[in-house]
């Protein structure tokens, strides 16, 4: 989440570095004590309704009272769970999100401000979703896959009296291990003494890979890696994040449409996976 105004990125990179060994001390009061099953596609027990959509609305605003932000729940699907943030002072919980910059694309910005406020290298991830957005056409295309890197909740919230702030929430993953060392590579070669860790942009999900095949692409135990220093701001560099199963994440952002876009974005995954198992892996896309 970007601020209008920004502390040199040294002297909260130091704020980041101080906070590290206290950090890693709080975890163990802020965790559970029970280790959670790591297996891909657990299904959530707990039954919860899907919170009701707001009635529509006419509403109109120029540029400059429009504030376009992106929102995104990064799943590591092979071990069920989600990443978390947590502001160190204010102890809330909440999803990275923030402003897309100017000219970029939502999604892109999703994706991005993910890796900033967590930590987190991630992708958009095509899911099964309810939506009103017309296929794009193309002649030369037989099959339209079912699966969309889509919204799956959009907020409205004033920013003051006069500007409206709009913010999609995007569903995501960890990037694979070949990936990451890829972006690490490319990472280094840009790295700075202002900017340790530029980011980097992940390549997309392949449209010919099932889930299943995507989770054979991590080894027993591989956990995704978390880079420090990717705050932006001094009130980011505040931000504690952490790989939760998916009902342990619910709970820690209950009330709140952060705690839907966790359910119905893992709830979308097993549905996809589900129907990746009825058929070949050559024709999953034909569903």
């Amino acid at each position: 989440m970007k601020r209008l105004f920004h502390l040199p990125r040294t002297r909260y990179q130091e704020t980041v570095e101080a906070d590290q060994s206290t950090t890693d001390k709080r975890i163990a009061d802020v965790l559970p004590k029970a280790q959670p099953s790591l297996a891909p596609f657990q299904p959530i027990l707990t039954p919860l309704s899907k919170p009701p959509s707001d009635t529509p609305v006419v509403a109109n605003f120029d540029s400059s009272h429009l504030t376009i932000g992106a929102g995104v729940a990064i799943f590591h699907l092979a071990t069920s769970r989600v990443v978390i943030c947590r502001h160190s002072v204010k102890k809330l919980w909440f999803l990275p999100k923030g402003r897309r910059d100017a000219s970029e694309e939502t999604g892109a910005g999703a994706e991005r401000e993910g890796y900033e406020e967590s930590g987190y290298r991630n992708r958009l991830l095509p899911v099964r979703l309810l939506h009103r957005q017309p296929q794009a056409y193309n002649a030369s295309v037989d099959k339209v896959s079912p699966f969309v890197t889509e919204p799956i909740w959009t907020q409205m919230v004033p920013q003051t009296r006069t500007s409206q702030y709009i913010l999609f929430w995007y569903i995501a993953e960890t990037v694979p291990p070949q990936v990451e060392e890829d972006l690490n590579a490319a990472m280094s070669e840009k790295t700075t003494a202002e900017n340790p860790t530029p980011y980097q942009t992940p390549p997309k999900f392949p449209l010919d890979m099932t889930l299943a095949e995507r989770v054979m692409l991590e080894q027993d135990c591989y956990t995704p890696q978390h880079h420090k220093n990717t705050a932006i701001d001094a009130d980011e560099a505040l931000y504690e994040s952490y790989l939760l199963p998916v009902e342990e994440a619910m709970g820690r952002l209950k009330g709140t449409v952060m705690e839907d876009v966790v359910r119905s974005g893992w709830e979308a995954i097993c549905s996809r996976h589900s129907m990746e198992a009825q058929v070949s892996t050559g024709n999953w896309s034909g569903i």
